[in-house]
C-alpha cells in the first residue's frame, strides 16, 4: 500500500496546530476571502503563513479553500489573493469555480488545484475532464459508493480524495438552495443556514403526514467510515478527508488521533483487526455529539441509516484539561481547565504520540499553591501531580463517556 494523506479541517490557527500535532498529514483552512464556512473564524494571510511554517516543521502541509461560487461582485482581488497564497507556500487550493481554477493555472501558481466536492465528481469521465483542464486532484462526491470509487481509482487518471468523517449534505454537496430560499443566505457563498436541520410539518394539502410530537427533518447523520479505511488504502485513494471546520479542538484531536492510529496500524500490519476497528469506533464516540452512519459507502442508505430525526445534540463535557507543559520524571504537569472535574474522578489521557490510556490525578495546586479537590473555572491554569503517562499538548478527559 502507498502512504495515504490524512486531511483534517481547522476553523482557526489553534485548531489547525492541534490537528497537525495529533497526526494530520495536511490541514485545510479557509481564508478571509473566497471561502465558504463564513461562521468559521477563517485565516488572515499572516495566519496562513504562520500555519504553513508550523506545518512544515511537522512534515505536514496546508490546503486553502477558495471554494466560493463567486458572483460578479465577489471577484475583486482574486489574482492578488492567489499570488499571495502562492508566495506563502501552501500545498493546494480547493476550488469550486472553474474561473478560480483557471486563474490559478494562468498565473503560474506553484500550488496544486483540487476540484471541490461541490462539483459532484462521480465518474472517471468527469475526472478525465478535470485532468484536461490541468487540475491536480478531484475531491469525489460524498454520494459515491465503494465500487464506484474503486473504478475511479483503478483508472488512475488523477489522485482522488474521499470524505471519511463529519457532516453530510442532504443534497448533492453544494447544490442545495433551501438556505437561499428560506433565509436569503447563499450556501455557495458561505452563508448556509442549515435549513435541512430544521423541524418541519410535512403536509399533503391540509393533511399533516408528520407526527406533531416528532416533526420531520431532512438532516443527515454524520459520516463515519472506520470500516472502509482499509479498502480505501488498498484501492489507492490519495487522501482521506475529515469534515468539520466548525468543530472544537478537542473534537479534532480525538478524531484525527483515532484515524491516525488506525491508518498507521493498517500500514504496519496490512490489515485492520476487528479489535482495532472496535477500538477506533469507541475512541471516536468520545467526541461525537450527533449520530453517525456509513453514508453511501455500504449502499444507498434508507431513512433509518441516513436521516437524523431526533436532534439530541449535547455539549460533551468529558474533556476536562489541556496539558500546557509537563515534567515527565517528576510526574508534574501544568494544565488549563476546560470543564468541571474532581480530583478523585477516573481519567484518561491522550496526546500527539500518546494513544488513550488511563491516568490518576494525585494532587491539584492553584497558582498560589493552594491545594484543590475540584476545578470548575474554565481556562484556569493549575498544577497537578499525575500518575500515568504524560505528554505536552495532551488532553485529559473523564474516563466515563457516552458510548
Amino acid at each position: 500500500m502507498k502512504p495515504i494523506e490524512l486531511l483534517a479541517p481547522a476553523g482557526n490557527l489553534e485548531k489547525a496546530k492541534i490537528a497537525v500535532l495529533y497526526g494530520a498529514d495536511a490541514v485545510y483552512v479557509g481564508g478571509k476571502q473566497f471561502s465558504l464556512r463564513s461562521r468559521a473564524s477563517n485565516f488572515s494571510l499572516s495566519e496562513i503563513d504562520e500555519l504553513v511554517k508550523f506545518a512544515a516543521a511537522h512534515d505536514a502541509h496546508v490546503h486553502v479553500t477558495v471554494n466560493m461560487l463567486p458572483h460578479e461582485e465577489d471577484l475583486e482581488g482574486l489574482d492578488t489573493y492567489l499570488k499571495d497564497l502562492d508566495d506563502i507556500g501552501i500545498r493546494a487550493i480547493i476550488a469550486a469555480s472553474p474561473y478560480v481554477m483557471s486563474r490559478a493555472k494562468a498565473l503560474g501558481c506553484r500550488f496544486e488545484v483540487h476540484v471541490s466536492t461541490q462539483h459532484s465528481t462521480t465518474n472517471t469521465s468527469a475526472i478525465r475532464f478535470w485532468k484536461e483542464q490541468g487540475m491536480d486532484r478531484a475531491v469525489l462526491a460524498r454520494e459515491c459508493g465503494m465500487d464506484q470509487i474503486r473504478s475511479m481509482t483503478a483508472a488512475d487518471v488523477l489522485p482522488v480524495e474521499v470524505f471519511i468523517h463529519g457532516g453530510m449534505c442532504i443534497s448533492y454537496s453544494g447544490r442545495c438552495v433551501l438556505s437561499n430560499h428560506m433565509t436569503l443566505r447563499d450556501a455557495n457563498r458561505g452563508g448556509c443556514a442549515q435549513s435541512c436541520r430544521w423541524k418541519y410539518h410535512l403536509m399533503d394539502g391540509n393533511k399533516e403526514l408528520s407526527d406533531p410530537e416528532r416533526l420531520f427533518s431532512m438532516s443527515s447523520k454524520d459520516l463515519q467510515a472506520v470500516d472502509e479505511i482499509e479498502a480505501f488504502m488498498k484501492m489507492g485513494v490519495a487522501s482521506l478527508k475529515i469534515e468539520g471546520r466548525m468543530k472544537s479542538a478537542y473534537y479534532l484531536a480525538t478524531i484525527v488521533s483515532a484515524y491516525r492510529h488506525l491508518i498507521d496500524e493498517i500500514m504496519k500490519n496490512g490489515t485492520a483487526s476487528e479489535a482495532l476497528i472496535a477500538k477506533t469506533k469507541t475512541e471516536i464516540a468520545k467526541a461525537e455529539n450527533r449520530m453517525t452512519g456509513p453514508g453511501f459507502y455500504q449502499g444507498i442508505p434508507g431513512c433509518d441509516v441516513q436521516l437524523y430525526q431526533d436532534h439530541d445534540e449535547t455539549v460533551t463535557q468529558e474533556y476536562v484539561a489541556y496539558v500546557i507543559d509537563c515534567e515527565l520524571e517528576q510526574h508534574r504537569a501544568t494544565i488549563q481547565v476546560k470543564n468541571k472535574f474532581y480530583k478523585e474522578e477516573a481519567f484518561e489521557i491522550f496526546g500527539p504520540s500518546l494513544y488513550s490510556t488511563e491516568g490518576k490525578m494525585l494532587k491539584i495546586l492553584d497558582e498560589d499553591g493552594n491545594e484543590l479537590t475540584m476545578c470548575n473555572r474554565p481556562m484556569q491554569v493549575v498544577h497537578i501531580r499525575w500518575e500515568g503517562p504524560l505528554e505536552k499538548n495532551a488532553m485529559i478527559r473523564k474516563k466515563e463517556n457516552r458510548q
